[in-house]
């Protein structure tokens, strides 16, 4: 029997449209899949709990739809390319594919395994899986990386997409034997302390929930997506982002699926939003500074303010901005955020308590189902006005305007802040300008049911702009 091709998945986890998958099977020779969970190797970014919980799951799943093929998940845990050679050693392994990923530190460090393997006698190919256009495949006319979404999106949009690649034409070849493997449980992914009921309620971390997700978005609020996707009480977005993080459900495949037939309006408002992810890739991968510093060097000088105490509130969804305070509830209640609230809660730390976006990022890399380097990123850095095609710093979201706007029955915010649920939509985004008769007859108490805000409105926008000012003058 020719020698096995490891299959090395990692951020790819299905089979149908799976490049190194496809790969292998034309390889023809006994297919063994493995995965190395490395997270010393992330550079800082190692996923955080509620991406190592959804990461649990996904695996799970993987194992299963390849027992369905004949194949079983071979699980590794440590050093990536020791684990790699001794996996080649025990099974007589003669190539290594996988598909690739866009971290800086990742690029990297498979960059040295594809240097090392090939020494080693291997053969070592790396595939696409992930993207629609890898970074290096996109450039302006003057050769250079793009730094503003619009003109991205046009260049990507005279390309062409690619269609998924076909996989299930082949059943794979499976060794002789099988080696002995770590399961799921053993890699410590899921929280000792049970915190997770929320998430467990609010999704299905398979590919088959990802792609009902994906076909019932498609049926039916696709429709309404280019008004209702900004609407936070409604179930008007796709929520595929955590699928497309962990590879689950592949880009390709949610473009073919949205072009279909006759796409509509909503539909390629839906792709625009799948290029916008793209987007944010592409910055990635020619700015790998992004995630630890601003793009805009103006900005690595910014007089942020340190406020603990401030943070915790932001953090914990206890500012006294209803809108603000439900965004927060919700990422920590179900894992995830409406990007409309992302926008809303990312400007209040950043402008009204004028804190570094870093600790955005970091906490919503903790928190979110779907942390993704690149689109994290770049949503920080927009908000902060400092990255790629940001919103300028001098626009400043009002919670109360984008409350009343986007959730103005209180809808969104009576799920997530309960002991407002009573107050009249009238009062629901501002509470202290409820009548006393009002907040009584409610059961609101400000300042110990629920807090008055922790900073004013106008004074935080004013010292935000000031702050602006002097950065200015610094540069």
């Amino acid at each position: 029997m020719s020698a096995p091709t490891l299959l090395w998945f990692r951020q790819d986890l299905r089979l149908p449209d799976n490049s190194a998958y496809a790969a292998a099977l034309e390889r023809d020779c006994p297919v063994v899949p493995v995965y190395i969970h490395a997270p010393d190797e992330e550079g800082g970014w190692a996923p955080g709990g509620a991406s190592r919980w959804w990461l649990h799951h996904a695996l799970e799943d993987l194992a299963e739809a390849l027992d369905g093929v004949g194949l079983r998940l071979i699980l590794r845990c440590g050093d990536s390319l020791k684990a790699l050679r001794r996996l080649a050693e025990e099974t007589g392994a003669g190539a290594v594919y996988w598909n690739r990923r866009y971290e800086p530190t990742i690029t990297r460090r498979d960059a040295a395994v594809k240097e090392a393997l090939g020494k080693d006698g291997l053969e070592a190919k790396s595939f696409n899986s992930s993207l629609l256009f890898e970074p290096w495949t996109v450039r302006s006319g003057q050769g250079r990386a793009y730094r503003v979404y619009t003109p991205f999106s046009r260049a990507v949009a005279a390309k062409g997409f690619a269609e998924p690649v076909e996989t299930t034409g082949k059943r794979p070849a499976a060794p002789p034997d099988w080696l002995d493997s770590e399961s799921p449980g053993d890699l410590g992914l899921l929280p000792e302390i049970a915190w997770d009921e929320g998430i467990r309620k609010a999704w299905t971390p398979t590919r088959r929930g990802g792609l009902r997700r994906l076909n019932d978005f498609l049926d039916g609020p696709v429709r309404q997506y280019a008004d209702a996707r900004d609407i936070p009480s409604e179930d008007g977005t796709s929520r595929l982002s955590p699928y497309l993080h962990f590879g689950q459900v592949g880009p390709r495949e949610a473009v073919a699926r949205a072009l279909r037939d006759n796409p509509g309006k909503g539909r390629e408002t839906f792709v625009r939003e799948l290029v916008w992810r793209e987007f944010a890739y592409h910055v990635l991968y020619h700015f790998p500074d992004t995630p630890e510093q601003p793009l805009q060097d103006a900005f690595r000088r910014f007089p942020w303010r340190k406020d603990k105490a401030a943070l915790k509130a932001w953090q914990k969804g206890r500012t006294g901005y209803p809108i603000v305070d439900a965004g927060m509830r919700q990422l920590w209640e179900t894992g995830w955020m409406h990007n409309r609230v992302r926008m809303v809660v990312a400007s209040f730390l950043v402008k009204h308590l004028l804190l570094p976006w870093n600790e955005g990022a970091r906490w919503f890399w903790d928190t979110l189902v779907d942390a993704d380097l690149a689109s994290n990123t770049l949503g920080w850095q927009w908000a902060g006005g400092c990255g790629a095609d940001a919103a300028p710093y001098f626009r400043i979201f009002n919670p109360m305007t984008q409350g009343a706007k986007f959730d103005g029955e209180g809808d969104y915010v009576r799920r997530f802040v309960p002991e407002l649920a009573k107050l009249p939509a009238k009062y629901i985004h501002a509470p202290w300008e409820a009548p006393p008769e009002i907040l009584r007859h409610t059961g609101v108490r400000l300042g110990e049911t629920y807090p008055k805000p922790i900073v004013d409105h106008r004074e935080g926008r004013e010292r935000a702009l000031k702050a602006l000012a002097e950065n200015k003058d610094r540069n």
